[in-house]
């Protein structure tokens, strides 16, 4: 299994709607994809700015996968990506 977890500051305040919108769009597509097994996404109530990712992908395949897919190239590339700033934590499951 892959984890990762994705930390996104909004740019600006006045965009935090439209990341809002795009991201929850982007979790349902992604949702829907081969080897998803977890993709949540959260919206800090102490920090207006912040988002969290949290995926669990079932293979290095699967993942590569998603970033060819639509709620990736579509969404999330396109209308995500230039109103944040990025940080991605791929991390294992300690057992």
């Amino acid at each position: 299994m892959i984890a990762l977890t994705v930390l996104l500051t909004a740019k600006s305040p006045d965009d935090i709607p439209r990341i809002r919108d795009h991201l929850a769009q982007a979790m349902r597509s992604s949702r829907r994809e081969p080897g998803c097994l977890r993709f949540d996404v959260y919206h800090s109530s102490a920090e207006p700015r912040r988002f969290t990712l949290v995926e669990h992908w079932s293979s290095q395949e699967a993942l590569d996968a998603h970033r060819l897919a639509e709620a990736y190239t579509q969404i999330y590339k396109p209308h995500v990506m230039p109103l944040v700033d990025r940080e991605g934590h791929p991390g294992t499951l300690l057992e």
